[in-house]
């Protein structure tokens, strides 16, 4: 570590969680920082299962920080409001469920400690542990990140994961303004304009099916062609 990274914020969307919010803040704060301070900044997206009590009693431990908004708008919006509350010179998005896990921060962190990127996703698809579901949602993935890669002139593998580590001042400027989860295509392909260096890493997956409380559907796949072409070509 050098003195120009001191701390990690981690942002973290949540809505109706109740079931996993508190696991994963646990782990957060276990996880290994490569030696960077923590800052954890959950963003309460108008729960509705109670998983705003939880928030309120996590938010009194040290290093965490809690944001709420009136009515429900969507991961983008919670992610944008986690950003402007941000202090470290690196942040990273970690999603409320335990599909991604905290273990893999140390290899998430390193190509931006090192001094070789400015930008880090995780990939789902590099060939480690996952969990095998839902083949059509792994489809539609393959398919947006192959866009995605065309108009940004990127080779990703998984553009549409939840683990995106940038530092700071990459999102200086950035403009965001996706609601939903077109905050996705949205980062990567505003991020490629400004000329970052990417790396990817291959991360551990254990994927839930929407009877266990995934949120992304068919709609958002569908809202993400266009998003894609609008993020990187008009907005």
């Amino acid at each position: 570590m050098t003195d120009e990274f001191r701390r990690l914020s981690i942002l973290i969307p949540v809505f109706n969680e109740a079931r996993t919010v508190e696991q994963l803040v646990e782990r957060v704060q276990k996880a290994n920082s490569c030696g960077l301070e923590k800052e954890i900044i959950l963003v309460d997206d108008a729960s509705t299962d109670g998983t705003g009590q939880i928030l309120k009693s996590l938010a009194e431990r040290d290093g965490v920080k809690l944001f709420s908004h009136p009515h429900n708008r969507g991961k983008g919006a919670a992610i944008r409001t986690s950003i402007e509350h941000a202090t470290g010179e690196i942040l990273l998005i970690q999603d409320a469920d335990l599909e991604y896990d905290p273990d893999d921060y140390p290899i998430l962190l390193r190509p931006i400690l090192d001094g070789r990127a400015d930008v880090v996703y995780g990939s789902r698809f590099l060939g480690n542990t996952h969990r095998v579901l839902l083949f059509w949602h792994f489809a539609a993935n393959r398919f947006l990140t192959l866009l995605c890669n065309m108009v940004c002139n990127l080779n990703l593998s998984d553009m549409e994961v939840g683990y995106k580590v940038f530092r700071r001042k990459c999102a200086e400027g950035l403009n965001l303004n996706a609601e939903r989860f077109g905050i996705e295509p949205e980062l990567t392909a505003k991020l490629a304009r400004r000329h970052f260096r990417f790396y990817e890493t291959a991360i551990s997956y254990s994927g839930r099916d929407y009877s266990e409380g995934k949120k992304i559907g068919w709609k958002d796949g569908v809202a993400a062609l266009w998003f894609i072409f609008r993020y990187r070509f008009f907005d």
